[in-house]
């Protein structure tokens, strides 16, 4: 029987995917004989990411409509977990943070949350990578609000708000996140941000893109949120670049 369910949405993700489920891989085994499942949502990619994906042992589910939250919907629906954990195709997920969020949720204390970040060492030079770090992570635990790298919830609780809303194209994170905090406080349960284990996720977006554009798409929904249904606005968070560096 299977009680939790990883699920990871990716769309062109041959790169990072390998490496993202082996650690995975490494924190179910540590949590046996509670089992569990990795489930790749290929969001149409045009790489060798689901074969990338089958070869590391994880399940295929295919999406065809790109977009981000629809992905981690059509994940969602084909777990067969109790518990349910979100986890971005180019993030690391370290082996205690697993074992941390399920045992939350197993003592029937927690029903959702996530976790703070860093990025991984592959920096460019002169960024700001420490202060973009910084200064989400001190929003998630100030606000409570799990960032998309990173987000587990018990399945009741994913099915009663109804899943990551599929008007927008980005920040589904945080509609989930405001959701969950009120289905947490009518249940009796408590939403959590846990910062002792960070996830690692990659820094390659400080490589493709400007300092300006990467402060525009974080400021710039803060103040016009329906911004996020425009995917043209949200194209930073999908486009990949070629050779040349353009998108």
């Amino acid at each position: 029987m299977i009680s939790f369910s990883v699920i990871i949405p990716a769309y062109n993700e041959e790169v990072l995917l390998a490496e993202t489920i082996a650690e995975i891989r490494r924190g179910m085994d540590d949590l046996l004989p509670i089992s569990g499942e990795i489930i790749v949502v290929d969001n149409n990619s045009v790489d060798r990411t689901p074969k990338i994906a089958i070869a590391a042992g994880a399940s295929v589910v295919f999406e065809p409509i790109n977009q981000i939250s629809r992905a981690r919907n059509s994940g969602a629906r084909e777990a067969k977990g109790k518990y349910l954990f979100f986890v971005d195709a180019d993030t690391i997920v370290p082996l205690p943070l697993l074992k941390q969020s399920l045992t939350f949720m197993l003592s029937g204390d927690v029903g959702a949350g996530g976790s703070t970040l860093c990025f991984d060492s592959k920096l460019p030079e002169g960024s700001s990578d420490h202060f973009l770090a910084n200064f989400w992570n001190l929003v998630s635990r100030f606000f409570r609000m799990a960032a998309g790298s990173f987000i587990f919830c018990r399945r009741e609780a994913f099915e009663s708000i109804g899943g990551f809303s599929e008007k927008v194209f980005a920040g589904e994170e945080i509609f989930l996140s405001m959701a969950l905090k009120r289905w947490c406080r009518k249940s009796g349960y408590v939403f959590r941000i846990l910062k002792r284990y960070p996830v690692v996720t990659s820094s390659r977006k400080l490589f493709w893109h400007s300092k300006a554009r990467i402060f525009g798409v974080i400021l710039l929904p803060m103040i016009f949120p329906f911004v996020l249904r425009s995917k043209r606005f949200c194209s930073f968070w999908y486009a990949r670049p070629d050779a040349k560096g353009r998108e």
